[in-house]
């Protein structure tokens, strides 16, 4: 089924190539943001395929009040404006507030909707009326075909640059489930469609009695694979050089170093898929 094309950078979002949105969770320091965005990108541009570079300015939903966030807006895009230029990459990274949507849309080329806030009407009409791509994460207490009404949110904002992400849906206490379906219900109302496969994998709540989330690292790439298969328009991935030592959610993000082999392996599914489809 043909879907809207949705342009950020050099990345198109519908289009006949699987689009990677990659990064960091959270920006650790100017240091830590350019050595990954320069590496995801080599890593991309290897595999031929688009690149987003994905990083937090405040990670303002976090399990404990004492977990780090994040340089916070001001001191984030200076730091993501001087990776974007430096790194000649297009960047993707999330608001909070209304107010954070007209100073986010100067620097990066996708804002994106935290699953948590993806029924804030005013949220999504600020970052849709800043005229740049607006990535919309579904909740993981939505149904998929409940994301018909955060469309339309969007759409009466006066855009038809969406793009929708799944990152799971909560199954009992401290767990997530993936639904492969849907990704096909979504991609029905029209837009792009990506799989968020790392926060897929996440437990939320479940480390450090609750202070932190938890994660199953080793079930990122079979999710990332069943989810390329069932015809996804772009994966999403937080990646990180030691995941262990990572400032937040490091228990289910992936390793850099690892990253490369599992594009390889993507990339051939989403050829397959894209024929079929």
């Amino acid at each position: 089924m043909s879907v809207s094309q949705v342009k950020a950078g050099d990345a198109v979002f519908g289009g006949p190539e699987l689009v990677l949105i990659a990064g960091p969770c959270v920006i650790e320091s100017y240091d830590s943001c350019i050595r990954h965005a320069t590496r995801l990108a080599d890593i991309a541009r290897r595999a031929k395929l688009p690149f987003v570079f994905k990083s937090s300015f405040d990670k303002a939903n976090r399990s404990s009040h004492s977990s780090y966030r994040g340089p916070g807006l001001i001191d984030g895009l200076e730091i993501l404006a001087r990776v974007k230029r430096e790194a000649g990459v297009a960047l993707l990274t999330d608001i909070h507030e209304p107010s954070q949507a007209a100073p986010t849309a100067q620097v990066v080329d996708v804002i994106q909707i935290p699953a948590l806030l993806s029924r804030q009407t005013d949220l999504i009409d600020a970052a849709a009326k800043t005229g740049c791509a607006v990535n919309i994460k579904k909740g993981q207490f939505l149904a998929p075909w409940d994301m018909k009404a955060a469309v339309a949110k969007a759409e009466n904002a006066g855009t038809r640059r969406i793009i929708l992400t799944e990152r799971g849906f909560s199954f009992g206490y401290n767990n997530l489930v993936s639904d492969m379906r849907s990704l096909v219900i979504m991609r029905r109302l029209g837009y792009p469609v990506v799989f968020d496969a790392t926060h897929s994998a996440q437990l939320p709540g479940a480390g450090e009695g609750g202070k932190s989330s938890g994660g199953q690292r080793e079930f990122v790439a079979p999710l990332a694979r069943a989810a390329v298969a069932a015809g996804i328009d772009g994966i999403f991935m937080e990646v990180h050089e030691n995941p262990d030592r990572a400032l937040s959610d490091g228990p289910n993000s992936y390793r850099l170093d690892e990253l490369a082999a599992l594009l390889e392996i993507l990339k051939r599914i989403h050829q397959v898929a894209h024929v079929a489809d």
